[in-house]
């Protein structure tokens, strides 16, 4: 019986043992019409994995299912397989190397890629967190790498075959080019290995992606109706002595929605600051700011009515890749529109090169952050909070600075200021 493979050739679970075939000189055949979502729910194929998954290898022996494990089996079939080393030191390295790759690098590309493709639901933490352990393992690599051609010995192992399969998503679909310059070692590495004859049979022509996938709509799914219950028949009541007429009760008013509280902030004495006409000010001036705008503020401002509030990022240490600290501004700035009525702001990302430091410039309605914004905004947690003493000059001329975009802030350069109004 030939080695059969369930799972079509188009995956990099599949390409880990179409490789190592191609390495050990083995033939696998492909299923014929397989249709993953059809084929994989059949009788037949869940006798062979109980869950559905792809892959699964068909043997003379009975059928293996997981990708690293059939990989494993592929490679076994040629006795003395270099692709398992020559020694049991060998060995052990290129099992470490195998659920490194598994764990620290596959796992945490999944978990920034398939939100962002609207597999599972996104959020911005979860992201951060994906970010910085990807970085983490990358980092460990190219040291690793960078006195090392291969992972294991010198010539390419099981290990290196698992490692550039899981790398190929990430360069194919979110890893940048800005990005992984940061690990120049894993892109020797990884375009080394996709060039081999061996690869690149199966891989064909490999292409790093130019951007960073958008994130998917998430729309909540389409209640079903329910079925309309059929008209009972009413049959007409017995004649009853009158009673006295009570008052009919209007159903309509009574389920009729009741209006939304007030915001706190409506409720406040009225003040001489007309929000809007600041941000018009603002929005309009093109020369002359400070005499213009930054005036105009300080005259409009009411400090009875108003607030502000310097903020800076508590985690600057971890903002080490510029497009990745520029989306986490902006998914700030997104999710603090519930506040538009009532607020202006200027975030600033400072520096030329990482870590790059993230502060803000607040005005909100009111003595103090209001707390609906503290409650919807996840991300205000993340920021320590200072009330600017607009008697202090020092301060209220770091204000203008950040309103007015000054470059150098405060002796570094601005790699990006973003407004919310």
């Amino acid at each position: 019986m030939a080695l059969v493979f369930h799972g079509g050739n188009g995956n990099k679970n599949a390409f880990k043992s179409l490789i190592a075939a191609e390495y050990t000189g083995v033939q696998i055949e492909l299923a014929k019409n397989f249709e993953m979502g059809v084929s994989n729910k059949t009788p037949e194929f869940l006798k062979m994995n109980p869950i559905g998954k792809i892959p699964v290898l068909e043997t003379p022996d009975g059928p293996i299912f997981e990708s690293n494990a059939i990989a494993r089996y592929v490679t076994r079939l040629k006795e003395n397989n270099p692709l398992y080393g020559s020694s049991l030191i060998d060995f052990a390295h290129i099992e470490q190397w195998i659920d490194f790759s598994s764990m620290e690098i596959d796992v945490n590309i999944a978990r920034w890629l398939y939100p962002r493709v609207g597999y599972i639901p996104y959020l911005a933490p979860a992201e951060e967190l994906a970010i910085t352990s990807l970085k983490r393992a990358l980092g460990a690599l190219n040291t690793h790498l960078a006195s090392n051609t291969y992972l294991v010995g010198h010539s390419i192992t099981l290990a290196d075959i698992i490692m550039t399969c899981n790398l190929y998503v990430g360069f194919s679909r979110i890893l940048v080019k800005s990005f992984t310059s940061e690990f120049p070692h894993v892109e020797r590495y990884f375009w080394t290995l996709v060039n081999q004859p061996n690869f690149h049979k199966v891989l064909g022509e490999v292409k790093q992606t130019d951007s960073v996938p958008a994130i998917s709509s998430q729309k909540k799914p389409v209640q079903p109706k329910e079925p309309a219950k059929p008209q009972e028949v009413k049959k007409e009541p017995k004649q009853q002595p009158a009673k006295p007429k009570t008052p009919e009760v209007n159903e309509e008013e009574e389920d009729a929605p009741k209006p939304k509280p007030k915001n706190p902030l409506d409720l406040l004495p009225p003040s001489k600051m007309i929000l809007d006409e600041w941000k018009r000010l603002y929005s309009n001036t093109k020369t002359n700011f400070r005499e213009v705008a930054i005036k105009g503020f300080w005259d409009m401002y009411d400090p009875e009515g108003y607030s502000l509030w310097f903020c800076d990022y508590k985690y600057n240490d971890e903002n080490t890749v510029s497009f990745v600290t520029l989306n986490k501004v902006g998914g700030f700035l997104q999710r603090m529109d519930l506040a538009r009525k009532y607020a202006f702001g200027k975030m600033l990302v400072i520096g030329s090169e990482p870590p790059f430091k993230v502060k803000g410039l607040w005005l909100f309605r009111g003595q103090e952050i209001p707390k609906f914004v503290f409650d919807e905004v996840y991300d205000m947690e993340l920021y320590d909070w200072v009330k600017v003493d607009i008697s202090d000059e020092i301060q209220k001329e770091r204000a203008n600075a950040m309103i007015e975009d000054q470059e150098p802030f405060e002796g570094e350069a601005l790699l990006d200021a973003k407004c919310f109004k």
